[in-house]
């Protein structure tokens, strides 16, 4: 991609990278450090979105969770303050269009951070039903990944980045950062 992008002389690559990847224990991270890395050295003008926790991570399990009353993971009463797969693609967006600066990193996350308990407690609220967060080692939480049919691929990542979860800086500065 770095090498296809430099011989059609893009005048700049956006890269969306993982929050904290060049110094995080998440399996994704080795890859997105090595693309980090290749980015460098390739003399390429490049900026870099880190982005977050993603929304959808946690919303695609909540019928599940209103259905069964308890949402699971492996976060402790960590926070985290995700966004949506579209707040990161517009400022990604702002980012191309506004011509940011080549060689910045950008950390992103969302406006405000919450636990997984927290979640529980306001899917139970707006569904009228009781939805609890419980709470479970990073190996329980795969294993139930795994029964609810999530393939091993996901299981594995999805339980290793809920013990893993990471607050930053708010997007919404981040983006005002970029205009």
């Amino acid at each position: 991609m770095i090498a296809a992008a430099s011989n059609a002389g893009v005048k700049l690559l956006l890269y969306t990278s993982v929050l904290r990847a060049d110094s995080s224990a998440l399996g994704v991270a080795v890859t997105h450090r090595k693309t980090e890395s290749d980015l460098r050295a390739s003399g390429l003008p490049f900026a870099i979105l880190r982005n977050g926790w993603y929304t959808e991570n946690d919303t695609a399990s909540l019928a599940m969770a209103v259905a069964t009353g308890a949402l699971l993971g492996s976060a402790g009463g960590r926070q985290i303050a995700s966004a949506t797969r579209e707040d990161y693609a517009d400022v990604a967006a702002v980012a191309l269009l506004d011509g940011v600066e080549a060689g910045r990193v950008f950390k992103l996350a969302g406006d405000e951070a919450y636990t997984l308990s927290q979640l529980a407690a306001e899917v139970a609220r707006q569904s009228g039903k009781p939805v609890a967060y419980r709470n479970l080692s990073e190996t329980d939480f795969k294993a139930a990944l795994l029964a609810a049919g999530v393939p091993e691929v996901g299981a594995s990542v999805l339980s290793g980045s809920d013990a893993e979860r990471p607050t930053a800086r708010c997007l919404t500065m981040v983006a005002n950062s970029v205009r």
